[in-house]
């Protein structure tokens, strides 16, 4: 009996001591968003916190916007020394287990000192893996202050949503944590962080919207935050950036991405004044096929990309689904446009970049016998650049949605 007695006792300690550290809610501060900038001082950075209240929405204060969320600046040599710092003033304990955003100014980011920010932030528990990534053509600290959503008045949301609906149409990369190390650590391939601003340039009305980056769509009215293109990075440093429409490509061909539908849009071939919108299905990943020769060093590639897509605006007028005849002009020039913009970005890459955003590596290391014999090829620099590429895209499915026909206007007019 008095056995049984010890081990209940003992039992009941253990459950006990997980419970040492807690900390209420109302005493700690939820970072929601860093920000990270150059200063004028050579190894300082201006970090950039946004804190979330997580008592907003919960009563009646919550209608207040000016309790929605708080914004400070420290100046600090990394992220955890400013953390450290900015608890010497905020009221509650800074805690970064929900933060969803980590933002680099562009100008930082062209410096190469963005791994030296990111590699100590990796070393503690409190920074997820999957925060996501994103470039900011402004400080970040203007941005995070400048962006001011309308429809959500938590801001932990707001990045929340808007990132998943950017990640819908494919105009931006999954750039977290994870992916960033991955890349980076492993090798000479390029990663791809979201390209953002709150700053809007001159309107282009030449530039189709899907070939633009975040600040040259033109807007009037709402939050002036946008999203849309790719900051391309080589060995931690950033070196350019893809359009909306290149960073779509890049998410197709990305064996190791899972695509969801996405809205595009390509030039009608009967009235080419007008595009023609829908979505495109990726149902089966894209077949790629490496094959190397060892002896001359050269790589050969074959590219297969099978899609479907389903049409949901036709603004000619044009009854495509009427005959075979435009039905396969319609699957023709789907399959050009795609394939020619596809083989354009790819010699891009290997042209300028020299180097693979495609993550087409983890095919190529099965050639070889070991490690260091692929590490002394040099895939990116050597081997990626000279390959021969061949693309193929193919339309195995086209719909027309839940209408065949649009009105007929020319009969409307009689």
């Amino acid at each position: 009996m008095k056995r049984l007695i010890w081990l209940t006792i003992c039992s009941l300690s253990l459950m006990l001591v997980g419970c040492e550290d807690m900390m209420e809610i109302e005493k700690q501060a939820y970072v929601i968003a860093v920000g990270v900038d150059q200063t004028d001082q050579e190894g300082k950075y201006q970090f950039t916190f946004q804190i979330s209240n997580p008592d907003v929405g919960a009563g009646s204060e919550g209608t207040n916007r000016k309790l929605v969320h708080e914004t400070i600046s420290i100046p600090s040599s990394d992220l955890i020394t400013a953390v450290d710092i900015a608890n010497d003033f905020v009221t509650k304990k800074i805690n970064l287990d929900h933060t969803r955003v980590l933002l680099i100014s562009e100008e930082l980011a062209k410096t190469g000192d963005f791994i030296r920010i990111v590699q100590p932030s990796s070393r503690t528990t409190q920074m997820r893996r999957s925060i996501q990534l994103i470039v900011t053509k402004e400080k970040a600290e203007t941005f995070l202050r400048n962006a001011s959503p309308k429809l959500e008045q938590k801001p932990h949301k707001y990045f929340q949503y808007m990132i998943t609906r950017a990640n819908e149409t494919g105009v931006i990369p999954d750039a977290d944590f994870h992916r960033f190390f991955q890349i980076t650590e492993g090798g000479k391939d390029l990663f791809l962080a979201i390209y953002a601003t709150t700053i809007q340039e001159e309107e282009n009305l030449n530039k189709p919207s899907i070939e633009k980056i975040a600040g040259e769509l033109i807007q009037s009215g709402g939050n002036p935050a946008q999203f849309m293109g790719a900051a391309v990075f080589k060995n931690g440093k950033m070196i350019d950036i893809l359009n909306g429409q290149e960073t779509r490509i890049t998410n197709v061909l990305d064996k190791t991405k899972n695509m969801n539908n996405i809205l595009s849009s390509f030039p009608d071939p009967v009235d080419p004044t007008y595009n023609i919108s829908g979505y495109i299905i990726q149902k089966v990943n894209p077949t790629i096929d490496i094959q190397y020769d060892h002896e001359k060093e050269h790589a050969s590639i074959d590219i297969f990309v099978p899609l479907d897509f389903e049409i949901v605006a036709i603004p000619s007028m044009v009854h495509f689904s009427e005959s075979n005849e435009l039905i396969n002009l319609l699957t023709k020039s789907f399959e050009e446009h795609y394939q020619s913009i596809t083989t354009e970005l790819i010699k891009k890459t290997q042209q300028e970049y020299q180097g693979d955003p495609f993550y087409w590596s983890i095919f190529v290391r099965k050639l070889f016998k070991d490690i260091p014999s692929y590490e002394e090829a040099n895939w990116c620099e050597e081997i990626y650049p000279d390959a021969d590429i061949n693309v193929s895209v193919e339309l195995e499915r086209l719909e027309f949605g839940k209408s065949l026909y649009d009105t007929n206007i020319d009969r409307d007019s009689d």
